[in-house]
């Protein structure tokens, strides 16, 4: 049966000429018993476009393992480590993700209480709220009248010692149906976005550095980014800017010599921009709440030895907290203006495949009591590091 795909159905919020290679949904092959050549093909579909949605899927978790072990064949390890995110209380991530037993790799996430699941005899699934991590949050009033905002945007990783995931599987059993919900910014630009209930919010790391201005483009190709050790744990006691886009500096961070053991090599330094393995694209891709200090390399000399003009033209160590936050923020905040989110509207057996390290995500949302929500997560940790600019893309850019 020939593979077909159509574009996402859009939002009217969203601006089509900047969704023409984003997103398609994928027709006439089961994701979960792929064929060799059918999955090569929705290899290249993926890392074209971003995410792919299968509608009406039956997916066991053996089944959501297995496909995404596909991308990178010699990953045995979900994204943050088997097993970890249930026992490690101190993690911000610790409340949202129960792991399935017989399949480690697959996550249970959602809203209410889940009984005799795949394993697990009861658990008391949390929808995650900006309430609980957000510096400011909306007023009740507004809450219970639909507005909303975006929880953390980021990419899946631990961004400590295991390599970020290729590829995330996110499987939707129950789904809670509701009116559509405001999600408002509140960073003071008065941008909103109409979402449907529980939405998982995309956006375009490709689209995020294209949109840029040169200054920017600049800095972004010439840097990379030293995240926090242990940093869902560093992090936990911060809170999180109104936008979900990055943590406000407060002084909140979990102190280095508190954490738990950890070791220089394993900490993580990446590029801003990871390199797409089949389109040679260039992604914005950095978790701006994990992030600790940027390195910017110098600008290319001119002819006559002196550096071209632009931000940190002779390079830099940039290790205050802020000004690494407030660059990382400049460069990410444009790409997620509402014209450029694409909030998926989830039905049950929807199964959403996306490239974990060429899009930003986020949860949104708010449910009311008795709105039970069960999904199934999935991705692994990969078995190499993302590629970075090459030194033409730097000479391009820079």
């Amino acid at each position: 049966m020939t593979i077909e795909t159509i574009p996402f159905p859009l939002p009217p919020s969203a601006d089509s000429s900047k969704f023409r290679a984003f997103g398609r949904e994928v027709k006439g092959v089961d994701p979960g018993a792929l064929q060799a050549t059918q999955f090569q093909e929705i290899e290249k579909l993926l890392y074209k476009h971003s995410a792919l949605l299968f509608r009406n899927v039956d997916l066991t978790p053996e089944q959501q393992y297995t496909l995404v072990k596909a991308f990178d064949p010699t990953c045995e390890s979900y994204g943050h480590g088997n097993n970890k995110t249930g026992k490690t209380k101190e993690s911000i991530l610790h409340p949202y993700l129960k792991t399935i037993p017989r399949v480690p790799q697959v996550q249970l996430i959602g809203n209410g209480i889940v009984h005799d699941h795949e394993g697990i005899p009861e658990a008391q699934l949390k929808h995650a709220s900006h309430r609980t991590f957000h510096k400011s949050q909306v007023s009740e009033e507004d809450e219970t009248s639909g507005v909303t905002r975006f929880y953390r945007w980021h990419m899946d990783a631990a961004l400590y010692d295991l390599p970020p995931p290729k590829v995330t599987a996110l499987y939707g059993i129950s789904v809670p149906e509701g009116d559509k919900q405001i999600c408002r910014y509140d960073d003071g630009t008065g941008d909103e976005l109409e979402v449907p209930l529980g939405t998982t919010a995309f956006v375009s790391g490709k689209t995020m550095f294209d949109i840029l201005p040169p200054e920017l483009k600049s800095l972004a190709v010439r840097s990379r980014v030293k995240y926090a050790p242990h940093p869902f744990i560093w992090m936990a006691p911060a809170h999180a800017k109104s936008s979900g886009l990055g943590l406000e500096t407060e002084g909140l961070e979990t102190p280095l010599d508190n954490l738990p053991h950890w070791e220089k090599s394993k900490i993580q330094i990446y590029p801003v921009l990871w390199k797409n393995p089949i389109t040679g694209d260039l992604h914005l891709q950095v978790h701006p709440c994990g992030a600790c200090e940027l390195f910017v390399d110098p600008l290319p000399r001119t002819e006559d030895g002196s550096p071209q003009g632009g931000l940190y033209p002779e390079g830099a160590h940039l290790v205050d907290l802020k000004t690494v936050r407030n660059l990382i923020y400049d460069m990410q905040r444009p790409g997620i203006a509402p014209s450029l989110v694409y909030p998926h509207d989830w039905h049950e057996k929807d199964l959403m495949l996306f490239h974990n390290r060429g899009v930003m995500h986020s949860v949104v949302g708010h449910f009311k009591p008795g709105k039970p929500r069960v999904f199934h997560q999935c991705n692994l940790a990969a078995s190499d590091e993302p590629l970075g600019p090459s030194i033409q893309d730097i000479l391009r850019w820079a």
